[in-house]
């Protein structure tokens, strides 16, 4: 189990908790966290579910698979730090993780 911290554009924080293993796409849209829009329910295929992970964090959620990179590349509010919440595994290692929720998702 693992708490996430969703930090929206606004400023305003919504914080879940997480079971190993889901991902981090899944715990936000399971608890309502507006901002993710997963359009394609996890299956890497869109971009719409786009995070920034927080610096301190971006060694703890892994590395980022060529199809993920594929899909990142059609956004063009891509940073560093950019990241797709369904590729993102939930694992206690990542308890506290804080997730910057971007302006927009396309």
């Amino acid at each position: 189990m693992a708490e996430i911290i969703f930090i929206h554009h606004s400023g305003e924080k919504s914080v879940v908790e997480a079971s190993d293993g889901m991902s981090v796409m899944n715990a936000a849209v399971d608890n309502g966290v507006a901002g993710i829009d997963a359009d394609c329910g996890g299956e890497c295929s869109c971009a719409t579910c786009h995070v920034l992970v927080d610096e301190g964090w971006l060694s703890k959620v892994g590395s980022i698979s060529t199809q993920e990179e594929n899909m990142l590349d059609l956004n063009p509010d891509r940073q560093s730090n950019s990241r797709l919440s369904c590729q993102i595994a939930v694992t206690d290692e990542l308890d506290g993780i804080v997730i910057n929720l971007p302006e927009f998702q396309y």
